[in-house]
């Protein structure tokens, strides 16, 4: 067993990942700029996303470097939450190649945080990895479109020879972790409120924490793949047909619609921003199902039945 370092590790995500590596017997090291209580076998180092310092030691010899920090964007995209958005991917992107390239031994492998939304607003079959890329003013995606971009950018620019680089074009993760979107959306339909969003129509691309945590894992070993992997389950679905599923899942046999004006109301006074919901995600896997990766959630309704067993359980 290995070294796995978790950049920004303290999250929904990292936390995911640092039990599943703990749980295979690897070491797990987090690194994060909020330092939590000791959690054997778990260790936590600080950094600050922007510059070296001791945490860059701990690359050395390390099995692989998983970097998934970024400041949320469950915000409203004003100025300074632009900036901060932006600014705490390519910099941490940055700082950690600096540090691989660095390194005497350095890690085979840096796995890198992106995101599914850098594809286009799409209503037609799910885009692969090779799929078209840019915004759509219908979509209000411009500023997230921007942000994707850059942030692979900075991995590609990163003077790594020896290390190879993988980005993480992850969708929605499904998980119980009260800052994931199910435990969210489930509340929602519980309270009668979880109909289509913004007519329905819009695509959501989603993936199983589980699945999320083996294809990482997955992607480790299978040392020929390289660039950019969607994280996405194979069956993306329109948002009406994943509301139903969430109300047939938590009994609920009806739920009230929220039209876009509504979520655009709703997203001012949540300070959130109505992207989230209403751009239409339809991307697949085609990379990791070509390397032989095998989900065990590929449909919506047994990924949310699973978590809602897990959670009474």
């Amino acid at each position: 067993m290995g070294k796995i370092v978790l950049a920004g590790g303290s999250g929904f995500l990292g936390r995911a990942l640092a039990g599943h590596f703990a749980g295979a017997g690897h070491e797990v090291l987090i690194v994060t700029r909020s330092r939590g209580p000791a959690r054997p076998p778990i260790r936590e180092v600080a950094w600050d996303g922007r510059t070296s310092g001791d945490w860059a030691s701990e690359l050395e010899g390390a099995t692989a470097l998983v970097n998934l920090a970024g400041r949320s964007v469950d915000c409203r995209y004003n100025e300074r939450n632009r900036r901060l958005i932006l600014e705490s991917r390519v910099d941490s992107t940055r700082v950690l190649g600096e540090a691989i390239a660095g390194c005497a031994k350095p890690p085979p492998v840096w796995l890198n945080a992106s995101t599914a939304t850098i594809y286009k607003h799409n209503f037609g079959p799910p885009w692969g990895e090779s799929g078209e890329i840019g915004a759509t003013p219908e979509a209000k995606d411009d500023f997230s479109v921007h942000v994707a971009r850059e942030w692979g950018k900075a991995l590609c620019e990163a003077p790594t020879p020896s290390t190879r680089r993988v980005a993480l074009r992850a969708a929605m993760v499904l998980g119980l972790a009260k800052n994931s979107v199910f435990p969210v959306l489930r509340r929602l339909s519980r309270l009668g409120l979880g109909g289509a969003m913004g007519g329905g129509r819009q695509f959501v691309s989603w993936i199983h924490e589980a699945d999320f945590c083996r294809a990482v894992d997955w992607l480790i070993t299978e040392t020929c793949i390289d660039g950019a992997v969607n994280i996405c389950a194979p069956n993306p679905v329109p948002n009406a047909e994943m509301m139903r599923t969430f109300r047939e899942v938590c009994g609920v046999p009806v739920g009230l619609p929220a039209p876009a004006w509504m979520l655009e109301m709703g997203a001012f006074f949540m300070r959130a921003e109505t992207e989230l919901i209403l751009k239409s995600r339809c991307v697949a896997p085609r990379r990791l199902l070509r390397s032989g990766f095998v989900f065990k959630y590929p449909r919506i309704r047994e990924a949310l039945l699973d978590l809602q067993k897990s959670s009474a359980g």
